[in-house]
């Protein structure tokens, strides 16, 4: 197995996370914009066998870290088949899921056996009508799932909550003290333009300069911890003892300089920044008895220094059909 590579910039790329399917059974305001249906006319997603030899390809080029997302990769009735390929192959040295937990309680015992070492669960309120206004769906089959999911034993567990001025801002301490009392790291992400350039104005977005700021002096930074691969900035609050990431998308200077990551796409497009529109049609060359390991090393050449969501960024489809 070789070392991984370097893109333009001389970032070390070893994450590749990829999406299983763009459907989701719920409909968050951030992710889904209304009246998506991009999946009913997309039969084309890759196939598990597909999947399974692209991630064999990129542990043969360096890659060592892999997180399996979707829309809501549970809802994929061979999630737990493809998990256990993934896990089986040398050189895998980290494997995740993304989920919203919803289908979780059903499976979580399952996915922790075939060698998920870490889950990221969305989780936006503890409030259940605010967590069906933002996701349309219901708390407690989440919280069940999280609750399935402590006891399978996994490695890491994380929430992730996306900031929302107007909507959830009343939930951040109740998140953080059930993160704390469950011994789980939250990351409070900025909002995104991932659905539309207008989602993102004066009445809706909450940066995270201003959670750290709310929450005061008793936040201290934790510069050598670490809960995942992603660009997260650490942070303990004392009480209730929570470890808290931010991810500043949008007001975080540097906060591209350590993306070691390329995207996968449901319907296998290889995707290099999240926040621009370049991608390179893997399985179409899968298809046609090409190498993917050509498909990701074009990927790795074409990664951007940065994202353009400063620049009035036009998403061209979703984060859901792009993966989380």
């Amino acid at each position: 197995m070789n070392s991984p590579q370097q893109d333009p910039f001389g970032r070390t790329i070893d994450y590749l996370r990829i999406s299983i399917t763009d459907r989701c059974n719920e409909k968050c305001l951030y992710c889904m914009p209304e009246g998506y249906k991009g999946w009913a006319s997309k039969p084309d997603h890759m196939t598990a066998d597909e999947i399974v030899r692209t991630v064999e390809a990129a542990t043969h080029m360096g890659f060592r870290k892999f997180r399996i997302t979707g829309g809501e990769p549970l809802l994929r009735r061979d999630v737990v088949e493809i998990c256990a390929r993934i896990g089986a192959l040398p050189g895998v040295k980290s494997l995740g899921v993304s989920t919203n937990a919803t289908r979780l309680a059903q499976v979580a015992h399952d996915l922790q056996k075939a060698g998920v070492r870490s889950l990221n669960i969305s989780l936006d309120a503890l409030d259940a009508s605010v967590y069906k206004r933002i996701t349309g769906g219901e708390l407690a089959t989440a919280l069940d799932g999280i609750e399935a999911a402590r006891s399978a034993g996994f490695e890491i567990l994380k929430i992730n909550c996306v900031l929302l001025r107007g909507l959830n801002e009343q939930e951040y301490l109740p998140l953080i003290a059930f993160a704390a009392e469950r011994q789980m790291p939250i990351r409070f992400i900025e909002l995104m333009p991932l659905t539309r350039t207008d989602v993102l104005d004066d009445s809706n977005f909450l940066s995270v300069t201003e959670l750290k700021t709310r929450l005061g002096p008793n936040l201290r930074p934790l510069p050598d911890y670490r809960a995942g691969n992603g660009p997260a900035r650490y942070f303990a609050l004392e009480p209730p003892g929570a470890t808290i990431g931010f991810i500043g998308a949008l007001t975080t200077s540097g906060c591209c300089e350590s993306c070691k990551k390329i995207r996968l796409t449901a319907d296998g497009k290889l995707r290099p920044c999240l926040g621009r529109h370049g991608e390179i049609d893997l399985l179409a060359s899968l298809r046609t008895g090409g190498d993917p390991e050509d498909s990701l090393r074009d990927a790795i050449a074409n990664k951007p220094e940065d994202h353009e969501f400063l620049e009035a960024y036009q998403p061209g489809r979703p984060m859901t059909a792009i993966g989380g």
